[in-house]
Order: C-alpha cells, then sequence, then structure tokens
C-alpha cells in the first residue's frame, strides 16, 4: 500500500486517470477534488507508482468520522487488475471494516470482490445498481431560453438542509443531514427559487463530482425547472473543468428521458454503489 501525498504526482495522476475513462470518473472525481483544496479531507492509496495497478479513493485518517455514517466514509475504486484491488482490499489498514462505508465505481467486478473479502469478514453488503451518464457541452444558449422573470436562479444554502434531507430517497437520517450539509458547504449546487426565497428545485455535485439529488418539489413538476438546473449545474462544473456525470436508477423513466432530451452520454458501464456494515452495527443503518 502506497499513500499519493504528494501534490505534483497526484496531478499527474489527475492527467494518467483521463485516459481510462469512463471507468477511472469516479476516482478521477475525487482526485480533482484533492488536487482542489481537498474540501472532503480525501486521500489516495494505491498499489504502486507510477505504474498502478489499483487505486482506492478514502477519507484521511485523521479526519473526524461517525461510524454510522456511509455517506461520508466512502471509498471510490478504479484497478488495472482486478486482483491488484482484491489484495489493496485485504491490506491491513487499507480500509476501515470497523465502520459502516460505502464503496462505488463503474467496473463490474469490484462487486464480487467486494462481497467476497466482506463475506470473509462477517461484513453486510448491500449493493446497488444504476446507469451511468455522462453530458456533452453545455453552452448559454441551452438554459437562457428556460428563465422566467419570477425565478432567481440561485445555489443552496445550508439553510436548506432539512428540505432536502426529507426529499432525498436516500435520506430522513442525521448522518446524510450532515452529509448534505458538507456538500452544499464545499461544492458548486443550483437551485431555482419562488419569489419568496423558497426552493423549488435543485442538484449539487458530491464527493466524486457527481451531479446528485436533482429534485423538483412536486407542485413545480413539469415546468422544465429539472432541465434548467441541471444544466445549468453542468455547465457549472465544465467552467471549473469538472465532468458532468451522473447516476440514474434503472426504473426513473422522467430522469432517463430528460437525460436523453439534453444528449446525454450513456455509458456502456454501470455505476455500482456497495453499503457495507460490521456485525456492531447491524440494524442501525439507513440505506
Amino acid at each position: 500500500m502506497l499513500v499519493l501525498n504528494c501534490s505534483t504526482k497526484l496531478l499527474i495522476l489527475e492527467k494518467m486517470l483521463k485516459s481510462h475513462f469512463p471507468e477511472s470518473l469516479k476516482v478521477y472525481g475525487a482526485v480533482m477534488n484533492i488536487n482542489r483544496g481537498n474540501p472532503f479531507q480525501k486521500e489516495v492509496v494505491l498499489d504502486s507508482w507510477p505504474d498502478f495497478k489499483a487505486i482506492i479513493t478514502r477519507r484521511q485518517k485523521e479526519a473526524e468520522t461517525d461510524n454510522l455514517d456511509h455517506y461520508t466514509n466512502a471509498y471510490a475504486v478504479f484497478y488495472k487488475d482486478v486482483n491488484a484491488y482484491r489484495q489493496l482490499l485485504e491490506e491491513h489498514g487499507v480500509i476501515n471494516w470497523d465502520q459502516v462505508f460505502q464503496i462505488q465505481g463503474l467496473q463490474s467486478e469490484l462487486c464480487d470482490v467486494s462481497k467476497a473479502v466482506a463475506d470473509s469478514k462477517q461484513v453486510d453488503v448491500k449493493p446497488a445498481s444504476f446507469k451511468a451518464v455522462c453530458l456533452s457541452t453545455v453552452s448559454t444558449a441551452d438554459t437562457s431560453s428556460l428563465m422566467s422573470s419570477s425565478l432567481r436562479l440561485t445555489y443552496l444554502s445550508v439553510a436548506d438542509v432539512d428540505l432536502l434531507n426529507q426529499t432525498w430517497s436516500r435520506g430522513g437520517n442525521e448522518q446524510c443531514r450532515r452529509y448534505i450539509a458538507n456538500l452544499i458547504s464545499c461544492f458548486p449546487s443550483v437551485c431555482v427559487r419562488d419569489d419568496k426565497g423558497n426552493p423549488m428545485s435543485w442538484s449539487m455535485m458530491d464527493q466524486f463530482a457527481t451531479m446528485c439529488h436533482g429534485y423538483t418539489m412536486p407542485e413545480h413538476r413539469r415546468k422544465g425547472y429539472n432541465r434548467l438546473v441541471i444544466l445549468t449545474l453542468a455547465r457549472k462544473l465544465q467552467s471549473r473543468g469538472f465532468p458532468c456525470q451522473g447516476n440514474i436508477v434503472d426504473d426513473n423513466t422522467t430522469s432517463i428521458s430528460l437525460a436523453k432530451s439534453i444528449h446525454s452520454n450513456f455509458l456502456p458501464c454501470r455505476f455500482h454503489r456497495l453499503i457495507l456494515t460490521p456485525p456492531a452495527f447491524s440494524g442501525q443503518v439507513h440505506p
């Protein structure tokens, strides 16, 4: 195991990961954030340098942590050799197996390998799989026609956290509330507000540079607000050099139709997320 903490090498790694798109996108997003101030206190672990075969991004050991917070205790994975990934998983000190955490990536073998290692440690695994998409270049013209004089196109604030926690399908608990507050504080977001300042539609970027929690309040749907939010956030991310990537549940036909209408690219790989729970926390974890 090697922890890559040299700023020059991390910049080199960022460029190297581009040649492995789309499978490296999650790790690439995490490395981009590390190289831009590291607001989420991440670090990179690999098997060797510079000819690496497996990479895992993780929370820094010295960062404050909640053992039930699988939102923040998140690892992104990319490998050229799945056996090298298995060896990293099994190596002492790479993964904190004593807390609830998640592993995510865009390579299918990571599910079976992660589960096999987790089973050997009697750690429960809940897998999920999604369509993975990327958005091409967005111009100002794509969003200007969607604006109304009665709307305010702005960003999320920590005052919106309770609403976002209630409306996120993965939310409704204190760990998610704290996680969303951190995302809002650290990363770009876009929000459409009414004339009283109430959020109507929004989306934001997460620790892996993925657009997430795209949501429109039920009474404001079918008015083009989600499209406006997604395109505006994509343009904001592109202006900062980030890829515009997202994940869509297979049966979310509305989001799939929107992605197609704005000419998103549906990637040949799928997004995989595993939530892992050690026996000590069984029954205490939110999905």
